[in-house]
């Protein structure tokens, strides 16, 4: 990745991490209130999912401007295995948050509570969901251009507050306004669920970058016809996919004709390397030259993956 895209993208990173740590401050302090006076427990939830995105989301601005780092000589590949331990941190947030308002409505539910002068709850929430929208449209901007893991995980916390924001105010109507007795609990029992499910979803994809997990194999088949295009090649074996944060590596064995020099064959990876990247800026590539009919490899990792 050349350095003045991985610049760009650490900027923009770091730009969605701050506006979600301001966002989260505001409605923290704004739910708190409105939790000590309506006494709802969906409010509370609520509350609980916000304070966890403001820690999370502090985590994500640690993450992304760790993983922002060069490479040195004890990092050879880069730091954007920090993206990914940052989204399992805020992972295990999520799950404590859900286990402890599930349990919190539960009891809630079984005692019969109600709650008192929802209107500053209603109004709170309003506004977060205004808050929220603005917030989702800058990180989806964000990710467009980075792909950055850390940040797809914050945005999916803030997908769910509207969800919860919009769950509150359903509830302190139906609990208050209906006398609709266990709505308040019942909603707040909801959106525990929904965030554990959100945990779930979330860690799929910081595992998969902290496995180094192969490319998906759409990605695959796209690098593999770019690569098939070189006139020179005779076949491509041993290749390897990974990435970490939002840079992706590869790296593959090439049979070419035995007979070119060493100074033909350089040239011949270097026009492989520029065709990959015209089509896959910023991913590394790692190619090692072969004579033709060579095999060092066993199994799979011997076979061309050329197709024909």
């Amino acid at each position: 990745m050349s350095t003045t895209h991985h610049q760009e993208a650490a900027a923009l990173n770091r730009s969605a991490a701050l506006a979600s740590i301001a966002v989260a401050s505001v409605l923290v302090a704004l739910k708190g209130w409105a939790a000590i006076t309506t006494g709802s427990a969906a409010m509370l939830g609520s509350l609980a999912d916000t304070a966890l995105d403001l820690v999370s989301s502090i985590a994500t601005l640690a993450g992304v401007w760790v993983a922002a780092q060069p490479a040195d000589d004890k990092h050879r590949f880069g730091h954007g295995k920090a993206e990914a331990l940052s989204a399992m941190f805020q992972v295990v947030l999520i799950s404590i948050s859900a286990l402890a308002l599930g349990i919190h409505s539960t009891q809630e539910w079984l005692a019969g509570a109600r709650t008192a002068s929802p209107e500053g709850g209603m109004v709170v929430s309003a506004v977060a969901v205004v808050g929220t929208l603005a917030l989702l449209a800058w990180q989806r901007h964000v990710i467009r251009r980075t792909g950055s893991v850390a940040i797809s995980t914050d945005h999916l916390h803030y997908q769910a507050d509207l969800g919860v924001n919009l769950a509150v105010i359903v509830a302190l109507v139906l609990d208050h306004y209906f006398a609709l007795a266990g709505a308040d609990a019942a909603f707040g029992l909801g959106i525990a669920v929904w965030l554990g499910w959100g945990a779930w979803t979330a860690s799929h994809e910081a595992i998969t970058q902290l496995m180094d997990r192969e490319w998906d194999e759409d990605k695959k088949a796209r690098f593999i016809q770019v690569l098939g295009r070189h006139p020179e090649l005779r076949g491509v074996h041993d290749l390897r996919t990974r990435t970490s944060g939002n840079h992706d590596f590869v790296q593959f064995h090439v049979w070419v004709d035995g007979n070119m020099t060493v100074h033909q064959a350089h040239k011949v990876m270097d026009e492989i390397e520029a065709k990959l990247l015209a089509e896959f800026p910023g991913v590394e590539i790692l190619i090692h030259p072969d004579p033709d009919g060579l095999v060092n490899e066993h199994g799979p990792a011997g076979e061309n993956v050329l197709p024909g």
